[in-house]
């Protein structure tokens, strides 16, 4: 599979009007193929075992928060990235997440060619369905060099999305409780 998205590169490369032997762009092919599987690891995740039994009685039933996760993900459109932090928070019933498997959630559907919306989503679902909360929420703030580096061209732009289901859906004041905590205010 390297050696195909290689051979891929090296013609993205000629077609450019580059020389794919130059000294500084003879194993670039390569290491892009390398990056790129990289870049999309989450097609070989699954949400079961990346989840792999992380799942705990808890007597919680209030908001859990958390915040400021970091994602790096890839535009479908463009094929470039995107580069945000990712809020979740959910009203357990009865079960609790580990913690560390919110950051392994957002990775995994991260590093799939992505458009932030569905990601938010997809997020938000997989923490629902591992939990079976009473209510998840999810806020993605992202900035998108697709923005930035062509087309209008706007370095200071971001792109904020949300799922809210159930109770954070449902409740007003849930869903400010959450809004309130992620914003620091």
């Amino acid at each position: 599979m390297t050696e195909q998205l290689a051979d891929h590169f090296r013609q993205i490369i000629t077609g450019l009007g580059e020389d794919p032997e130059r000294e500084g762009l003879r194993d670039t092919p390569k290491r892009a193929a390398k990056a790129m599987q990289f870049l999309t690891h989450g097609y070989e995740q699954s949400l079961e075992s990346l989840i792999n039994g992380a799942v705990f009685e808890s007597e919680t039933d209030e908001m859990v928060l958390v915040k400021d996760i970091e994602l790096y993900s890839m535009c479908e459109h463009h094929m470039l990235p995107f580069i945000g932090k990712c809020h979740i928070a959910y009203l357990p019933s009865g079960k609790v997440l580990g913690l560390s498997k919110f950051a392994r959630i957002v990775d995994m559907y991260a590093r799939r060619l992505q458009i932030q919306e569905n990601l938010t989503r997809q997020i938000a679902e997989a923490v629902q369905q591992v939990t079976d909360a009473r209510g998840v929420a999810v806020v993605i703030e992202a900035k998108h060099l697709c923005m930035m580096m062509r087309g209008v061209e706007k370095q200071n732009s971001s792109m904020s999305s949300s799922v809210m289901l159930g109770a954070f859906r449902a409740n007003q004041s849930t869903r400010q409780e959450f809004l309130t905590l992620i914003n620091g205010r």
